[in-house]
């Protein structure tokens, strides 16, 4: 499918999102982007089916799903083909000596750039807000623009389409940290 994507499904853009777990986000997301195909990474196969038959049971048409590592995004997309990326909740990888293993270390944020169109996004949520601050510095050395930063997203109700995860923060009152970059 690597730059065929828009060519084989009749849609205008073309999101992803790595680490798609169960779902819920790519296929509510899918429902208020309709114009768009949704592409949802998970490395965890029994995970990737729960979010398939999300999918399915919710007649959602525009929802695509690859098993596999967010490690070469252009095995699967061409330059330029992705319009948006959403990273919600990814694994913060805490230790210094695994930092390369973040969906914000350089060597993954020089990957995005060659599949994101100009102006593409990314769309980044976490908990982890040592994580976030991280996020954010390497996004700005590698050359993003960070248009959008909050540190508690849902302070004042829930804000757009919520994680499993992300649902269940929000019930315990831990604030969400969230940023959009474009290229």
């Amino acid at each position: 499918m690597c730059g065929t994507w828009l060519e084989q499904f009749p849609y205008k853009e073309l999101f992803i999102e790595l680490g798609c777990g169960k779902g819920r986000f790519t296929v509510e997301t899918a429902k208020m982007f309709p114009e768009a195909l949704l592409v949802g990474l998970e490395k965890v196969d029994n995970v990737a089916v729960i979010a398939l038959e999300r999918a399915a049971q919710e007649n959602v048409q525009n929802v695509r799903y690859i098993i596999d590592l967010a490690d070469d995004l252009q095995e699967f997309f061409a330059d330029g083909e992705v319009s948006r990326i959403y990273l919600n909740f990814s694994d913060p990888w805490p230790s210094h000596r695994h930092a390369k293993r973040r969906l914000t270390a350089r060597s993954f944020l020089e990957s995005y750039k060659k599949v994101l169109r100009a102006g593409g996004e990314i769309h980044m949520k976490t908990d982890n807000l040592p994580l976030f601050e991280y996020s954010l510095t390497e996004f700005e050395s590698a050359g993003f623009e960070i248009i959008h930063v909050t540190r508690n997203l849902h302070e004042h109700g829930p804000s757009g389409v919520m994680t499993d995860y992300e649902i269940k923060f929000h019930e315990q009152g831990i604030p969400i940290n969230m940023c959009i970059v474009k290229v």
